[in-house]
């Protein structure tokens, strides 16, 4: 087991501005917690125990903050082998993870506005417009979200400090 670590206050401090932030997009406030812990300690991966300890959280919190991050693409579980507690690794780009994370969401809500039709009763103008809206919105921000992503990958990479460019 890696040695155990203390956050300074300063630390501290960014983790909880981060969660405040974290938690404006829909992500509860621990999760954001633990996103801006991994995104401050320079270790390839915690033990939930650990996590539990610079957050001074529950066990309870940390392991639905890390079951609902590894759901989105954030994180990942990391064996350490003959060691039987969890431990977790953040994903290396966590922003390119967040754009996939969004756009899984969009279409699982596409799968879901492509049945609506089907519980429309008689005219129902009003709803069918709306249903196209949002159909054709999604359609739209799904081709935005794959164009974004190839657009993000390409000025990550042209801007990553260990990658040479020539």
């Amino acid at each position: 087991m890696m040695e155990q670590q203390t956050l300074t206050d300063a630390q501290q401090q960014f983790v909880e501005q981060f969660a405040l932030a974290w938690e404006t997009i829909a992500y509860g406030r621990m999760e954001g917690r633990v996103m801006g812990l991994f995104m401050i300690v320079d270790r390839p991966y915690l033990a939930s125990s650990e996590i539990s300890q610079m957050l001074n959280a529950s066990a309870g919190a940390v392991s639905m903050a890390t079951r609902k991050l590894i759901m989105a693409g954030f994180i990942h579980r990391h064996v350490v082998p003959g060691d039987r507690q969890h431990h977790f690794a953040v994903e290396e780009d966590v922003w390119g993870g967040f754009l996939r994370s969004e756009r899984g969401y969009i279409q699982r809500l596409t799968a879901v506005m492509d049945t609506a039709e089907e519980v429309l009763s008689g005219d129902a103008a009003g709803p069918r417009r709306r249903i196209t809206h949002a159909q054709n919105y999604l359609n739209w921000i799904d081709q935005q979200h794959t164009k974004l992503l190839a657009d993000w990958n390409a000025y990550r990479d042209a801007h990553d400090p260990e990658k040479p460019h020539g």
